[in-house]
């Protein structure tokens, strides 16, 4: 009987492991939502559906543009079907523009609240819904306690969340399974054609969790992403995940 080599059974342990923090459980949706190359810089290449990402922005330029890129995976993930919420204190997201990305409108259900403290407890509620594909919640904190509650929600229901913190006062260490930083680039002009274009961005994976940072250029169009050519990445995952903690 050949016994497994040392490598079979790292990766083994790493599957294993993956699995009880709740990310690319065995049995979930594996299919590529057209990050490309971006998609490699997650543990096995498989961008995590069932597990929170963070977003942050430090400028009013790069909360626009973040709240347009996640309109763009909330467009891959839906395909077309099913509901997402929306929770926020201060929504910067103009429900009929969706149509541009591809997105029905009448299948984001918004929810507009008075504080950050009402957001969490919404998206909480909302990502113990299996109904839903995903769940968006704009606020400004949000500490490892909160965070962690948060994925241990989804861990049953497999829905994605995202939590974009527009102004926070510092970037303190969470339970999220990456987080990203976008930044607004100029847009892809079409020949011949006025305007500013379609959509483009510099998409930093600050920290990936058992996987590797780096920064992209990707772009929109009405057949989906665009990609460009990477800007940088880290390859040793050793270092990633301990950027992470």
């Amino acid at each position: 009987m050949n016994q497994p080599s040392k490598q079979d059974i790292v990766q083994q342990l790493r599957t294993r492991i993956l699995a009880m923090q709740g990310i690319n459980k065995p049995g979930n949706d594996h299919c590529s939502i057209g990050l490309g190359d971006i998609e490699k810089a997650f543990p096995e290449g498989i961008f995590p559906k069932n597990a929170i990402h963070e977003f942050t922005s430090h400028e009013p330029e790069s909360a626009a543009a973040t709240s347009g890129f996640l309109s763009c995976l909330l467009h891959s993930l839906m395909n077309r079907k099913g509901f997402c919420l929306w929770v926020s204190s201060r929504r910067m997201i103009f429900p009929p523009a969706l149509k541009l990305l591809g997105i029905n409108p009448e299948c984001v259900i918004f929810v507009d609240l008075q504080n950050d403290k009402d957001v969490l407890w919404v998206v909480e509620e909302g990502l113990r819904c299996s109904a839903l594909v995903a769940v968006v919640g704009e606020l400004k904190e949000l500490t490892f306690a909160q965070s962690r509650r948060l994925q241990l929600t989804i861990e049953e229901s497999n829905v994605t969340g995202f939590i974009h913190r527009v102004l926070p006062k510092s970037e303190n260490t969470t339970a999220c399974a990456a987080r990203w930083k976008i930044s607004p680039l100029s847009g892809i002009i079409e020949p011949g054609l006025p305007g500013i274009g379609f959509p483009r961005w510099r998409v930093e994976l600050a920290k990936v969790k058992n996987g590797r940072p780096g920064t992209w250029e990707l772009g929109w169009t009405p057949t989906g992403f665009e990609h460009f050519s990477k800007t940088s990445s880290k390859t040793d995952n050793t270092e990633g995940a301990a950027q992470y903690a």
